[in-house]
């Protein structure tokens, strides 16, 4: 696929599902309904690669007994704790990492890594595993058959499939039932008309007071997110991949 034909298909794509947020009542399977959204862009705005929208986390400010940002993933995103961590989706979650040689372990918060060479999205059969123009990976729910060789595919097991009958929905988060799932940088915040907003993470993260979340544009040498990567020594999670990931770590 050319170069031309991927931003035309990620464009579609955007707008596809821009369309299903705007319409009054789209019923995307039984019991699942998406409603109109009013701060939504309009649809001629269309995904730029003049963005990259990333995350910066340090694990030296991470608390390893604080889960806030865990808990505002599940409210902002209509996620119910039902069976367990097993079976529930997660589309963050905290860890422990242990460094081999000095023995040093960090907690830190684990999600899609929007990566810019995504194995997800080469292993998709329908293409409803895709990468917009700036840097968010995304799955299309309308296209997604639940075949789960992106959850095979991804190196951090960072995708979830839903299971259960979803109830309680919150309605700029279409789900449902035998689809894949994964952190999406909160992108309705991210396409609302006033927006940027900081995903519910991030915003969770600095009220608990402990800032170990920044979120920005990677493709702006002035965003805090991009001058803390000068300042400081970053990674990336198995950067031995090659993958250029869109979430980098400190302290790690």
């Amino acid at each position: 696929m050319s170069t031309n034909e991927s931003k035309d298909t990620n464009n579609n794509r955007r707008q596809f599902l821009g369309a299903a947020v705007a319409t009054a009542a789209v019923t995307l399977a039984p019991g699942v309904k998406v409603i109109g959204l009013a701060q939504a862009k309009p649809l001629d705005q269309p995904v730029s690669d003049k963005n990259r929208w990333g995350l910066l986390i340090d694990s030296n400010k991470c608390s390893s007994g604080c889960s806030s940002c865990v808990d505002a993933c599940a409210t902002e995103n209509g996620i119910e704790k039902i069976h367990g961590p097993e079976t529930d989706p997660q589309w963050i979650r905290k860890v422990t990492v242990r460094h081999k040689e000095s023995g040093k372990e960090s907690s830190l918060p684990l999600m899609c890594q929007h990566c810019e060479n995504p194995p997800c999205v080469d292993v998709c059969p329908t293409g409803a595993s895709f990468r917009r123009e700036d840097g968010i990976v995304l799955v299309d729910r309308h296209t997604c058959i639940g075949c789960r060789y992106c959850m095979m595919a991804c190196p951090y097991k960072a995708r979830s499939f839903v299971h259960e009958e979803l109830t309680n929905q919150v309605e700029y988060v279409p789900r449902g039932k035998g689809c894949v799932e994964s952190c999406t940088l909160c992108v309705q915040r991210i396409d609302e008309v006033n927006g940027p907003r900081d995903p519910a993470c991030v915003e969770a993260c600095a009220g608990e007071n402990h800032n170990a979340i920044i979120f920005g544009d990677l493709n702006d040498k002035y965003s805090d997110i991009s001058q803390e990567m000068r300042s400081y020594q970053t990674r990336q999670l198995r950067a031995d991949l090659d993958l250029n990931t869109g979430v980098r770590y400190r302290g790690v």
